[in-house]
């Protein structure tokens, strides 16, 4: 009895194995895949995450109210959306839980659901902001046909500011410099909101690892002022630095993680 209890453990922990392995990978232990699990459980289900993100809205709301007028501009807030104001957590788990990296396709189907939940603080926050008489403009790189979707989830929350004049999305490319500048043109921003440093600056557009490092350092005192980030250890330039921007199957992107880890 004990052999075949034995036996039967062994079987479903190949076929659990199984069911995480990619296309291309000799193994289930893909850093890509077994990461983003990882992570995604911290987005999901950590307290110290829901707290970071607690807590950065909190410094934007002390920001906000200790803000001064420069001009006689209206108020702005820009914020990005995805891992900001709309928690996409759910799609990571489907993906890799199936052993696959994103893809469009997937990442359509998903948006056009309108499922998100948001990021925790984030309807607070921008609810206080508009009740102060800031406009809230999103910036984000989801796609023209993702508009109708997109502003569903948002107002499902009931957002502040979930109109088209509002909502700005990549159309030719994914920098967000025009769009911001776009923004700042007609409006004084306060601030800005996002998961990613390109959200924020064009200091970190598609910059290489060791210069966003440095760009960082040089904006040391925006961040908690006119900059505030919100933790998303899943995706982003951050991991895409990595590459050089590159797009790599699953297997060379476990080689370049595990080529440039610390250890000893």
């Amino acid at each position: 009895m004990k052999k075949i209890l034995f036996i039967s453990c062994i079987v479903l922990a190949a076929c659990s194995t199984r069911t995480l392995t990619n296309p291309g990978q000799s193994t289930a232990t893909s850093i890509p895949i077994q990461g983003k699990l990882f992570t995604t459980l911290y987005q999901q289900r950590a307290a110290e995450y829901r707290a970071l993100c607690l807590q950065a809205f909190n410094v934007a709301h002390w920001q906000l109210d200790a803000y001064r007028a420069v001009s006689n501009k209206p108020k702005a807030i820009i914020t990005d959306i995805d891992e900001t104001v709309l928690d996409n957590s759910a799609y990571e788990a489907h993906q890799t839980l199936q052993g696959k990296d994103y893809d469009p396709i997937s990442w359509y189907e998903w948006t056009n659901m309108s499922a998100a939940d948001t990021v925790p603080g984030a309807p607070a926050f921008l609810k206080y902001a508009a009740s102060k008489g800031v406009e809230i403009f999103y910036i984000t790189n989801r796609d023209e046909k993702e508009r109708a979707s997109t502003m569903a989830n948002l107002r499902k929350f009931n957002l502040p500011n979930t109109d088209d004049a509002h909502l700005l999305l990549k159309q030719t490319i994914s920098g967000k410099e025009p769009r911001r500048q776009q923004v700042m043109n007609t409006h004084e921003v306060v601030m800005l909101i996002g998961d990613n440093l390109a959200d924020l600056s064009s200091l970190f557009d598609k910059k290489p690892e060791a210069e966003r490092m440095r760009n960082t350092d040089l904006s040391t005192k925006d961040f908690g002022s006119r900059f505030i980030v919100i933790p998303n250890p899943v995706y982003g330039d951050w991991e895409s630095s990595l590459y050089k921007f590159n797009k790599y199957t699953l297997a060379q992107k476990d080689s370049v993680i595990r080529s440039v880890m610390k250890t000893y």
